[in-house]
């Protein structure tokens, strides 16, 4: 009986440890951005360099510690490995949902988002389960001899490793994110006809003049009471507004691509019939400056050769585009998006896109970008 429940424990947390940090190293770069919202609410914003590094090693600590779990290898170290990271993870969930800073948490990335309670109650789960292997560890026998087991550690080490910088050069190898290949982005710009919106409820506080009586009521009790034709009372401050159901959301809500005098150029970007090249570069400070002069002389021979529009589109502001568009002699035509949505479109910088009737037919990470011939033959030639 004991026997079974601590196998129960340890297949438990080994999967889940290994499925979080496996989901979070297929898009290591946008655990690296949750990361920098973390150092920004704990004001050590000096990580944010090395941010990168600690999402593909976090990753690739819990894959290694759930595998090394379940094949009983190294068991006190790997079970107290465990222990400390899913308290520090709790702490995390918990700081969370209780002072609303990071309204989601990244532990399974942009797969399965849960809201901060929810991590915070899957980390109270694993918690449970750890500790009962932490009281019982004992019991925690290899599955493997000794020799074996390590080799198969050792693997496990290399190859969670490797997995996280191979996403970060290639792109996810499954795309999560609302700009993957396929999707039409207007179409998941759009609400639907009869979509549910949000529904909020208010909270009215109230003062009696007379009696100086405190009340607090909703907004449907206010009406349904008829509160408000006694004059005594008075609204106090302002009604705070609370979200009571979720209602439909686009997948796509905060797009909106401008030229320098901030004119709206989404429909007449993501409606032509035609490819586009669209080279996404949010930050042109950290870019790569050397793929961009290779995505240059690629975006030139398409414009000449097939009449190809091809953009840059940036964060950054007009005049620093401006400036680096004559730095290095660019033929894109340059506008402009926010940040947020620029880095879900490509998990690269920069990265490109290959547009057509709004629809992305394809994306790459400067890393794999095919050639001139290549681009030709897939697509232009077929035009």
């Amino acid at each position: 009986m004991k026997s079974g429940l601590i196998w129960f424990c340890r297949i438990a947390v080994g999967l889940l440890f290994i499925f979080s940090g496996l989901i979070k190293a297929n898009d290591p770069l946008g655990f690296s951005y949750k990361l920098e919202e973390y150092f920004e609410v704990f004001h050590i914003t000096f990580l944010n360099n090395w941010a990168l590094g600690f999402a593909i090693l976090l990753c690739a600590l819990e894959m290694i510690l759930g595998f090394a779990l379940l094949i009983g290898v190294y068991a006190k170290r790997v079970i107290w490995g465990l222990l400390a990271i899913i308290i520090f993870f709790a702490f995390l969930t918990f700081y969370s949902a209780f002072f609303k800073v990071v309204q989601t948490c990244g532990c399974f990335g942009d797969a399965i988002p849960l809201t901060p309670w929810q991590s915070f109650g899957k980390d109270v789960v694993l918690l449970l389960l750890i500790l009962v292997i932490f009281k019982n560890q004992d019991v925690v026998k290899p599955v493997f001899r000794r020799k074996v087991g390590e080799r198969l550690f050792i693997v496990s080490v290399v190859i969670s490793v490797s997995f996280g910088f191979y996403t970060y050069s290639f792109l996810p190898v499954v795309d999560f994110l609302p700009y993957k290949v396929g999707v039409n982005i207007p179409n998941e710009m759009k609400t639907p006809p009869g979509a549910m919106p949000d529904e909020f409820e208010l909270t009215y506080k109230l003062k009696n003049k007379k009696t100086g009586e405190d009340k607090t009521m909703t907004d449907k009790e206010y009406l349904k009471t008829e509160i408000w034709k006694d004059a005594n009372w008075e609204i106090v401050g302002n009604p705070e507004s609370r979200l009571v159901k979720k209602g439909f959301t686009p997948k796509i809500i905060d797009l909106a691509i401008q030229d320098a005098q901030r004119n709206n150029y989404n429909n007449e970007l993501l409606s032509s019939p035609f490819y586009s090249l669209v080279i996404v570069a949010y930050d042109l400070k950290k870019t790569n400056a050397a793929a961009l002069n290779r995505l240059n002389a690629l975006a030139a021979n398409l414009t000449q050769n097939f009449n190809t529009r091809t953009i840059l589109l940036t964060a950054a502001a007009p005049a620093d585009a401006v400036a680096f568009a004559k730095k290095h002699q660019l033929v894109n035509e340059v506008f402009y998006a926010d940040a947020v949505p620029l880095k879900s479109m490509v998990r690269a910088n920069p990265g490109v896109m290959l547009l057509k009737n709004g629809t992305i037919v394809n994306k790459w990470h400067f890393h794999n970008v095919p050639d001139y011939d290549d681009l030709v033959k897939d697509y232009f030639g077929k035009q």
